[in-house]
């Protein structure tokens, strides 16, 4: 049905509804299909650069490394575009908005942290905002297309920040950050994978 037909012949109450679960269903299939891949792309390049930071500035007492937080958008756009591509299928109104949730703060917490890392007059607790920043996308997105495991994951990940910023200790906040992407991407993503291969199995 296009846009023409449906302005035509508005839809009822149970087709809205109908209609805004098969296109939950429809970005649900697109997630299995391409699996956690992405999930497990961010979520392990910022566990490993996270704790790449905190070993090289620990032993060297060198805060230059912090330089390596570059890693994170250059390993993880590198490994976006080698990965194979899927299906795509048709792309729904759900899609857009999942897509529409990461541009926005995705694209945020890449410029505050462009900012922290680059400047020295202005001091942001910036893992502490990107874990909230990350938290509320995984949620937001979890919500959108119903996939619990994230939903979990993304309020944990809020809960953390909130212990994170509490505790003090360049040693535990660094640990604190690289868990919370543990809770927020990685264990959904592998879930994820996992619900893919089943389906194939099944299929």
């Amino acid at each position: 049905m296009d846009d023409r037909e449906m302005k035509e012949n508005p839809l009822n109450e149970k087709e809205s509804l109908d209609l805004i679960a098969r296109m939950i269903q429809n970005t649900q299939g697109r997630l299995e299909r391409g699996a956690g891949a992405p999930m497990l792309i961010w979520g392990y390049a910022t566990l490993v650069t996270t704790l790449l930071v905190w070993l090289t500035v620990k032993q060297t007492l060198n805060y230059h490394y912090n330089y390596l937080w570059f890693l994170i958008p250059v390993v993880g756009c590198v490994c976006m575009l080698l990965r194979k591509k899927q299906p795509k299928g048709v792309r729904t109104y759900i899609d857009q908005v999942v897509g529409y949730i990461w541009i926005v703060l995705g694209g945020t917490g890449f410029l505050l942290s462009m900012v922290s890392i680059l400047s020295i007059a202005w001091s942001l607790p910036i893992l502490f905002i990107i874990i909230i920043i990350m938290g509320m996308g995984s949620t937001l997105t979890g919500l959108v297309t119903d996939f619990k495991p994230m939903v979990i994951g993304g309020v944990f990940g809020l809960i953390i920040s909130i212990l994170h910023y509490l505790i003090s200790g360049y040693d535990i906040k660094m640990l604190t950050f690289a868990f919370a992407f543990v809770i927020m991407y990685i264990i959904p993503g592998h879930i994820l994978n996992y619900k893919a291969k089943k389906a194939c199995l099944k299929s």
